[in-house]
């Protein structure tokens, strides 16, 4: 499985705002917003600073994807 945080940026969109402004109210790293952007993994600790600060679930900023390949099997 992959992850697709897609659900964060309409977020950010709907909220008016930039990924600089989530790293600001979020205290998160830039490379953390990078990881972000790139739908990679990044620690529970970053996804629950960002829930905290949008006031959010989990499942309001992102989602697993099944991959490709287990679909197969």
């Amino acid at each position: 499985m992959s992850v697709s945080y897609k659900k964060l940026w309409k977020l950010l969109i709907d909220r008016d705002m930039k990924k600089k402004d989530l790293q600001t109210v979020a205290s998160i790293s830039p490379s953390s917003v990078s990881k972000l952007s790139k739908n990679e993994y990044v620690s529970m600790d970053v996804l629950a600073k960002i829930c905290s600060a949008l006031g959010v679930d989990f499942k309001d900023i992102m989602e697993f994807v099944p991959n490709k390949m287990e679909d197969k099997c």
